[in-house]
């Protein structure tokens, strides 16, 4: 069967999107996913989108990682859908919209896509990480040598192993550039290495590095590799809320495969 696709990109984490409110997408097909998500034989992407109708929101987000399992929340992905859903007229510079985590409002100006992200109640500090889940799971710890260092190498090795194990985290390296800047690489499970951005590996490291005492700013930069995102949140009995993850989201092309 022959689908018409859209490739997206937000600070160089990219995604196959599909408009599926006709339902003609097998979503139980694990195999078309990895195929249309690989960079050699299909189109490539660190994952694949479906927007779908909602009976009562602006669409629904459903993520698949690239290796063809659908998957938890997707920051960056959820930034590109919104943009996405305005470029087929679904939305115009506002949407909420359902993720498998929930419901996400957004506003869109320009390229620059605004998501307020779920909720965190629970930060579990560690003697050598930290780790918390916006949306997905996600490991942070230090980094000094971030530039150099094996992201692949070192990021499977606490991906796979304990406490994670089969399920596994996503994991993040931080290197601290200023009292609210932060440089993030990260290893993107279902991927299996490092992706040039992380949406919700961002908005867990300034989570993380506000509650260990690293900033004490509730507006924070991160630097990655495809570029620069910004995180911004409150902090109420114990929980952060009003969470936004703000970034480009940019149109790549168009096809037919």
């Amino acid at each position: 069967m022959q689908h018409t696709f859209y490739k997206y990109q937000g600070t160089g984490n990219d995604f196959v999107m599909i408009d599926n409110r006709q339902q003609t997408f097998d979503k139980n097909n694990t195999k078309q996913v990895a195929f249309l998500c690989d960079r050699r034989f299909g189109i490539g992407a660190d994952g694949l989108i479906l927007l779908e109708n909602h009976l009562e929101h602006d669409f629904k987000m459903v993520y698949y990682n690239a290796d063809g399992n659908e998957s938890s929340m997707c920051g960056n992905g959820g930034r590109c859908l919104v943009a996405f859903a305005k470029q087929l007229g679904v939305i115009s510079d506002k949407a909420v919209f359902e993720a498998i985590d929930g419901l996400h409002h957004a506003t869109i100006e320009g390229d620059i896509v605004k998501l307020q992200m779920v909720d965190v109640n629970t930060v579990e500090k560690h003697e050598n990480h930290v780790f918390l889940d916006t949306g997905s799971p996600h490991h942070v710890q230090f980094e000094e040598n971030i530039e150099d260092f094996n992201i692949k190498s070192k990021g499977a090795e606490i991906r796979y192993g304990a406490p994670y194990n089969e399920a596994g985290s996503n994991v993040n390296f931080v290197k601290k550039q200023s009292d609210n800047e932060f440089r993030v690489r990260t290893y993107e499970r279902g991927v299996e290495g490092e992706t040039l951005s992380c949406g919700t590996g961002v908005t867990a490291v300034a989570l993380a590095m506000h509650y260990i005492g690293e900033t004490e700013k509730n507006h924070v930069t991160l630097n990655v590799e495809g570029g620069k995102l910004e995180v911004c949140f409150d902090v109420e009995n114990n929980t952060y809320n009003n969470v936004w993850l703000i970034g480009p989201a940019k149109f790549v092309f168009k096809g037919t495969i």
